[in-house]
């Protein structure tokens, strides 16, 4: 066991898939010898190499087209976009080529692409350093999206992702890179694709994921103070969704609050309410409540606490719901 950050179990991750695979490589903007934005992959260059650990041109379209084509020929390319909102001049390579070649090819071609985006908010940026923008390539068949919420699902989860042989996209909550926890070096978390509960409780059920785990469990514990018993669920996977998890948690609950930064609407959350109100109509005693970002623009740095979800946002919500 060691205690880590998320920012440094995924670098340990990273060092792991490197030395496991000499075909395994990492490119993106200032991720060598900077050893990036947040220092995710700092000392990586200096071990492995500028062939292996490669700083690319400020082209985020060339960066994924590039993977592509190294990914046909038998390369695990790891992409690094430096900021969630910098993605979308690559969005087309990701979602009209990336996703679906294995479609295309009937199988016969496999592209195990790993794309790592720093997500969210709450380091005092702005727009296009603050976005969330998972519901957009969760829409799109043919890609696998996780994201860690603790160190020792950081330090699996990169390794998993680069192991699969789908295109896989990793959201890293950047505001949780300095988070800090246990990890097992010597033992997998299992399924990536498939949720935690985190908490144990009886009378509601709170499923968050990336950033916002962390206060669903802060909520969870305040609300125990009122005398309510609230299970968490970390998601870990935007797609596939674990709704077999989320459904039982619920049948024995009766009722769902689903929270994360992006905007409510249009959502993972609201996917997963309409799943859970088919699924489990019947053991519901409130409507699934949805806690989100607002549908505007990410603000500026002095009022985003006003648009990031809190632990008050979801008490509140905990409240509608018991209220019913």
């Amino acid at each position: 066991m060691a205690t880590m950050t998320i920012a440094k179990a995924i670098n340990e991750g990273l060092r792991a898939s490197l030395t496991q695979d000499p075909k395994t490589l990492l490119m993106g903007e200032d991720i060598g010898e900077l050893g990036g934005v947040y220092r995710v992959t700092d000392g990586l260059k200096r071990d492995f190499g500028a062939l292996r650990v490669v700083d690319s041109p400020l082209a985020e379209s060339g960066i994924i087209g590039t993977a592509i084509g190294l990914a046909l020929r038998g390369y695990r390319p790891i992409c690094e976009i430096q900021f969630d909102g910098f993605v979308f001049p690559g969005f087309n390579q990701i979602t009209t080529q990336l996703a679906k070649l294995r479609t295309r090819s009937d199988g016969m071609l496999s592209a195990p692409v790993v794309i790592r985006i720093p997500y969210g908010g709450g380091i005092g940026s702005i727009e296009h350093h603050s976005e969330s923008p998972e519901a957009l390539f969760a829409h799109t068949a043919g890609l696998r999206i996780i994201t860690p919420s603790n160190p020792q699902d950081a330090y699996w989860m990169i390794q998993q992702a680069v192991s699969c042989e789908d295109p896989v996209i990793v959201f890293e909550p950047k505001r949780r890179y300095w988070l800090k926890g246990e990890v097992d070096t010597s033992a997998p978390t299992g399924d990536p694709f498939s949720a935690h509960v985190l908490r144990s409780g009886t009378d509601a059920t709170v499923v968050a994921y990336g950033p916002l785990v962390p206060v669903a469990l802060a909520a969870a514990a305040a609300a125990e103070e009122d005398g309510r018993s609230v299970e968490v669920i970390d998601l870990r996977s935007i797609s596939p969704i674990d709704f077999d998890t989320v459904t039982e948690s619920v049948t024995r609950t009766g009722r769902l609050i689903v929270a994360h930064e992006a905007p409510t609407f249009g959502g993972i959350g609201g996917e997963i309410a309409a799943r859970i109100s088919e699924r489990a109509f019947l053991s519901l005693e409130a409507p699934v409540i949805r806690v989100g970002g607002f549908h505007m623009p990410y603000p500026v740095a002095r009022v985003e606490e006003h648009y990031l979800p809190d632990i008050d946002r979801i008490l509140e919500a905990l409240d509608r719901a018991f209220a019913y």
